[in-house]
């Protein structure tokens, strides 16, 4: 979910040429994310309209992103950085916000669907945009790399915070937080779309450099 954050890669000021094992705690952590993500889309379609298992689907969900949150702070912090955790940590953060958006699309709003065509392109767009910017970023790692943007902290919190509602089933939420999940997914979807035409800008600019240079 959070290309803007983990999908830099990380790296460590002072590292050995060797580099770290990858036996370390933020790789643990990514193939931690990787298997609560199959957990909790199980968990999810239980029952679906059971709050009980809804509620424990979100807490693994939750669990699942303070991972991401906890491996990317404790790689920089302690120079754990390695290619393990270059390429599955935002392998892992796509799986999880992926099949967590696609899952709420296929449940809808209350477990049986409903509403679930509108939850679909929201899906498809932020999908297409995640998605879409990690192959931009693989394509132009040869000119440059693609920093994170000023919105990237931002949408990844609407994201997470938007999906955890929708995790929970919004049929037994009350009214307000209905319409705060609502609001969350807008702003999502919003942030997803500028966020990622800002990356589409950027990356031209660095390809055009890349070239000018070469020639």
């Amino acid at each position: 979910m959070t290309d803007d954050v983990s999908d830099e890669p990380r790296r460590a000021v002072g590292e050995s040429p060797a580099g770290p094992s990858n036996w370390n705690v933020p790789n643990v952590l990514t193939v931690i994310r990787i298997i609560l993500v199959p957990v909790y889309v199980a968990l999810l379609f239980v029952a679906p309209t059971d709050f009980t298992w809804r509620l424990i689907a979100t807490i693994v969900f939750v669990v699942a992103m303070l991972t991401d949150l906890a491996d990317g702070h404790i790689a920089r912090k302690y120079n754990l950085v390695t290619d393990f955790g270059k390429l599955w940590d935002p392998v892992a953060d796509k799986a999880l916000t992926g099949a967590a958006f696609i899952a709420i699309s296929i449940l809808g709003t209350d477990g049986l669907g409903a509403a679930s065509r509108t939850l679909w392109i929201f899906t498809v767009i932020i999908l297409v945009r995640e998605w879409g910017i990690t192959w931009v970023r693989a394509a132009i790692a040869k000119y440059g790399i693609m920093a994170a943007n000023k919105g990237g902290k931002a949408k990844t919190l609407t994201q997470t915070f938007a999906l955890i509602l929708f995790s929970l089933n919004l049929a037994f939420l009350p009214g307000p937080l209905q319409v705060a999940a609502w609001i969350l997914m807008w702003a999502a979807l919003f942030l997803t779309v500028i966020t990622g035409l800002d990356y589409l800008r950027h990356a031209w600019a660095i390809r055009q450099k890349g070239r000018t240079q070469e020639s």
